[in-house]
């Protein structure tokens, strides 16, 4: 995450108060919602906006305390909508207000003496609440001034910010500081959640349930199975005792106040096997027992990075494609890391996002609908669109030959190697040099460019000498070009992006939040090579997710899984690689904070041999392209 601070000095009272030099709407008018060129107009005063706050009750006693949670809800909306003028909601849930904070910016809520926020993080409220919206924050059950206990994406998570949705169309109950009750009678019961990484996971969740007048979701890099992003195919690639953690990270009460909850979710979670359960069966979106992608009537927008170490790339599609038919959707598919596309094309996501939400929320006949489903970003300022995700594709196979080539025919031979766990950089280097701990595979160079989209497969047939090892492939480019470079993480630059001075405005300004927000551009790196995508499974979990089952040392078996979604070009000249190896120490590091620094997965030692004559990777390549 990107912590840098714009200095204060740029922060200044003569800040631009709208976008693009429009003129604040008067504090005396009474205007009505304007739209121009299929969008919503700035016509409202941001500075004259309704600010308050309630809190929402939940069906869910959280921290067993015998009462109904109630969920903190911050409230900013048009001065007009408090006489007579009914407007939709933009929701943004979050765990993140009290710790880390929000944004890359990492920022926090301000209060006035009366307890309202005087400055929201992010600018939702800066653009929207000017062109007719309420934006609404609500502080997600157990944080920051929400009653209760996270419980690292669970159902309370989930019912909290249901809640919300159900109390602005008239169906939960709501009180003010003095427990009076307080009804939403300022809006259209529309609503719009909107939010990256946990937050999105919310939104998606909440979608889930059905929930009625929740209109659209705005899914940013957010995970929608919580077990195939901590554990892929049974291997664990968050830190051990991560759902507490989790918990206790973003809950600033006094540690005893939800001990008992965080060692429930401590022992639900099962380290120890890796295997699905009821406890992530609850955290699962798109079937589980919560949420399931069956039931979202809200329309969706999306955006998914492909090389997110955080949210793993399967989240979005494996979600997608379970999503109802009669359910709009958009999405955007980039190259980066774990970020928001606010960073990365900043004009270009607030212009869409502003046209989404005007069409799904204030039924603006603009033509978002009729613009081309899918942005798909192929490299650093290279952006396509396309009618859907993934591209129309053909499956081709590639199998390693006994030469150290990647061909199109069975080979014969063998190959082994220990599992050890490496990063992903040590695997891919040098691929002609001998390695004890990988095999690799490549093709000759590539006479024409050649594009994947959608999820690799991969078949090993194998022995092991050990009842069990972690089993890893990677999909290689192999070729100079400059790149993103999505590895670094520092001050400056991290999930593919840098830091490149100055700041752009985005809706109106006060002194307290002036909308303004640091600049970005690509993280560039010229290299040799590049991890286009992996996969990775615990072999004993090779028949089901929810069952270990030791192998038989010596006996051959054949292996078959999916590998992690990706949308990537090889261009010509360049060599495709296929290198197999052990535990990927990419996955695998303990960044908890508690000091230990010890891998989650240190590998088996096993020996694999993977007989060349029943392995091979099956590619998606984009239909009309050949590999020559």
């Amino acid at each position: 995450m990107l912590t840098s601070r714009r200095s204060l000095a740029a922060v200044t009272l003569t800040t631009a108060l709208v976008i693009a030099g429009a003129p604040a709407a008067s504090a005396t008018a009474e205007p009505k919602i304007k739209v121009s060129d299929g969008v919503t107009q700035p016509v409202f005063s941001y500075a004259d906006a309704i600010r308050e706050h309630v809190r929402v009750q939940s069906p869910v006693d959280s921290d067993g305390d015998g009462k109904k949670d109630l969920i903190r809800v911050d409230i900013i909306r048009p001065k007009e909508s408090g006489s007579g003028l009914k407007v939709p909601v933009v929701m943004h849930e979050t765990p993140y207000y009290d710790e880390p904070g929000v944004g890359y910016e990492i920022e926090k809520k301000t209060y006035d003496a009366n307890g309202n926020v005087t400055k929201f993080p992010m600018w939702y409220d800066n653009y929207f609440v000017p062109r007719g919206y309420a934006f609404v924050s609500v502080d997600m059950i157990g944080t920051r001034l929400s009653e209760g206990c996270p419980a690292s994406y669970g159902a309370p998570d989930v019912l909290g910010g249901k809640a919300v949705v159900d109390w602005l169309n008239g169906r939960a109950s709501a009180y003010d500081d003095q427990g009076a009750p307080v009804t939403a009678t300022w809006t259209t019961g529309r609503t719009g959640m909107i939010g990256h990484s946990y937050e999105g996971a919310l939104g998606a969740a909440v979608a889930g349930t059905g929930v009625q007048g929740l209109a659209t979701i705005v899914n940013i890099a957010g995970y929608t199975s919580g077990y195939e992003n901590s554990r892929i195919n049974g291997v664990l690639t968050w830190f051990k005792d991560a759902a507490a953690w989790q918990s206790k990270r973003v809950d600033k009460d006094p540690a005893e106040k939800c001990a008992a909850v965080r060692q429930k979710l401590r022992e639900d979670s099962d380290d120890a096997t890796g295997n699905y359960n009821a406890y992530w069966h609850e955290r699962n979106y798109r079937t589980g027992s919560v949420s399931k992608a069956r039931n979202i009537r809200a329309s969706v927008f999306a955006v998914m990075g492909m090389q997110d170490r955080n949210v793993t790339s399967n989240q979005i599609p494996e979600w997608w494609a379970l999503l109802p038919s009669t359910v709009q959707r958009k999405m955007w598919v980039t190259q980066y890391g774990h970020l928001e596309p606010f960073w990365a094309r900043r004009d270009v996501w607030v212009d869409t996002l502003h046209q989404w939400f005007d069409h799904e929320l204030m039924s603006v006949a603009n033509d978002i609908m009729r613009q081309p489903r899918v942005d798909v970003q192929l490299g650093p300022d290279r952006w396509i669109t396309q009618a859907d995700w993934p591209a129309p594709t053909q499956n081709v196979t590639f199998r390693p030959q006994q030469d150290g080539s990647l061909g199109r025919t069975p080979s014969t031979g063998a190959g082994n190697y220990l599992d050890t766990a490496q990063t992903e950089v040590a695997m891919a280097a040098d691929p002609a040099t001998a390695n004890s701990n990988r095999l690799a595979y490549l093709t000759p160079p590539l006479k024409t460019a050649i594009r994947v989209s959608g999820t690799p497969t991969v078949s090993l047939r194998l022995t092991l000498d050990k009842p069990a090892a972690n089993l890893g492939v990677l999909l290689v480019d192999y070729g100079t070009d400059t790149r993103i470079d999505y590895l670094e993480n520092s001050l400056t630059a991290a999930q593919g992006l840098t830091f490149i001075g100055g700041e752009s405005c985005v809706g109106q300004s006060t002194a307290e939040d002036d909308g303004c927000y640091l600049k970005a551009g690509d993280n560039l790196e010229t290299s040799g090579l590049n991890v286009v995508t992996r996969g990775i499974l615990d072999a004993q979990n090779h028949k089901s997710l929810s069952r270990s089952t030791p192998l038989t040392p010596g006996k051959p078996y054949q292996i078959t899984w999916k590998m992690l979604p990706q949308d990537y070009e090889f261009k010509a000249g360049h060599r495709l690689g296929l290198v197999l190896t052990g535990t990927n120490d990419d996955f695998n590091r303990d960044v908890s904070g508690n000091g230990t620094g010890e891998d989650v997965e240190p590998g088996t030692g096993a020996k694999v041999t993977v007989d060349l004559a029943g392995t091979s990777i099956s590619l998606p390549l984009v239909t009309g392209t050949s590999v020559k």
